[in-house]
């Protein structure tokens, strides 16, 4: 579904310009959940912007479903096979539009029809019911307001989507119903992840493969159950699974 290869990406103009991801290079096969894990600075999230299209100072090559990508994207079929679940569901919902204004607007920049109907289902599916149909993003909790952004990721019938760290922003105790909800949206829709987080925990419940960047570059590629058994070959990614376990006594 997804390869990228020697994929470079940078910001700004010799001699300030910094490169923010340097030869990355990793391939998620279809209905796969792949994670994207690092400290902070790392180049996980350029990534996903650079896959998505939000950010076009990138060389290498992104193919998805087989098509390579140009820098720009202008076709619409590119954004019915990706769309892009950001972090912060109080930055990503138009505080002055309704949760019908979201998902009618997606709907029909993807040429849907039988809105009324679409958006209903939208609805079901994450969870809210139709009752949240014209509520604003105001009137929604934190975990209500992702629930419609990954409603809104889902409008176009996606294949692959790309989440940003989807519930660092969110309280504890909801972040696992939303973990749950995609791993339940992945399964019934038959779609394929790319997941960024800072927490291998997450990345642990979530993903089948995940890759380890530091400093801009993938300095590891490995499956979960090495994760969870903690054998990794690079010392920077025994440092991070360390540091996900806490401190331990002397």
């Amino acid at each position: 579904m997804l390869k990228v290869e020697n994929l470079n990406v940078w910001f700004g103009h010799a001699p300030d310009r910094v490169d923010a991801v340097k030869q990355a290079s990793f391939h998620v096969a279809e209905g796969e959940s792949f994670g994207l894990v690092g400290e902070s600075g790392s180049g996980k999230s350029t990534i996903l912007r650079a896959i998505a299209g939000l950010i076009d100072t990138w060389s290498g090559r992104i193919e998805v479903a087989g098509r390579p990508l140009n820098a720009r994207r202008r076709d619409l079929a590119f954004y019915k096979t990706v769309q892009m679940v950001f972090q912060d569901p109080y930055a990503s919902l138009h505080p002055r539009h309704s949760v019908d204004a979201v998902l009618s607007e997606t709907l029909r920049l993807q040429g849907m029809d039988d809105i009324d109907r679409r958006i209903a289902r939208l609805l079901d599916d994450v969870g809210l019911g139709r009752g949240f149909r014209f509520r604003y993003p105001h009137q929604l909790s934190g975990g209500q307001r992702q629930r419609v952004a990954i409603a809104r990721a889902l409008a176009a019938e996606p294949r692959l989507l790309l989440l940003d760290e989807p519930t660092s922003a969110l309280d504890v105790s909801v972040q696992a119903e939303i973990l749950n909800l995609l791993s339940d949206l992945r399964a019934e829709h038959g779609l394929t992840y790319v997941m960024v987080s800072h927490d291998l925990a997450v990345v642990g419940h979530m993903c089948d493969r995940l890759a380890v960047m530091q400093g801009g570059s993938i300095v590891e590629t490995m499956n979960v159950d090495a994760l969870r058994q903690g054998t990794a070959s690079q010392d920077y990614t025994r440092q991070l699974i360390a540091a996900s376990r806490g401190y331990a006594r002397a």
